[in-house]
């Protein structure tokens, strides 16, 4: 399903899950996030470069989700019935035009984060995913402004100097016992 912000495209379709992950029902994507937010399924995926660097992008300024802000490398919803770590490879390829290697779950974490700029929730059962990148990305300009591979040096430089998606701290934190184990202790993730 393509990802069109044409208005006579299909909405996308989101879906519910409990507390326990396990599915419920599906929803619109922009009703689910409409307050107070309906708990869905998400992904996060944090994918390195040989050098152990964490690859960021910067969400395109035409989304209509937090725009403008750095976030992990991917992130987003798998499609009702399809399983996460499939949805995650998929939009990985669609957004940076590269394919993940090594991929490996890293964890669920539940989380609510209103985002004040857009009045939007993420309410969300949130798979996280931990990989390498080498190949050379091509980004989609409709959902990526910028890319940046950072040490966790530049990362808290970068934290201190601009923003970041409300729920990128969560996710991150959820996702370094991995990310230390893919990168080792050395790397200081």
């Amino acid at each position: 399903m393509p990802h069109s912000t044409d208005a006579t495209a299909e909405p996308v379709m989101l879906e519910l899950v409990d507390e326990d992950g396990r599915t419920v029902g599906t929803a619109e994507k922009l009703s689910a996030h409409r307050a107070p937010g309906r708990l869905h399924r998400a992904f996060s995926v944090f994918l390195f470069d040989a050098e152990g660097r964490l690859l960021l992008q910067r969400r395109a300024t035409g989304k209509y989700h937090s725009p403008g802000v750095w976030s992990n490398t991917c992130c987003g919803h798998p499609y009702p019935g399809e399983p996460p770590f499939l949805a995650a490879t998929r939009r990985t390829v669609e957004e940076l035009g590269a394919a993940p290697e090594s991929l490996r779950v890293a964890g669920t974490v539940r989380y609510n984060h209103p985002d004040p700029a857009s009045g939007l929730v993420e309410q969300e059962y949130n798979h996280l995913f931990a990989g390498v990148v080498s190949m050379p990305l091509r980004p989609d300009p409709e959902e990526i402004a910028d890319t940046a591979f950072v040490t966790p040096g530049e990362l808290a430089r970068l934290r201190s100097e601009g923003a970041f998606s409300a729920w990128f701290p969560t996710v991150l934190d959820a996702a370094r016992p991995a990310l230390r184990d893919l990168t080792g202790a050395a790397a200081g993730w």
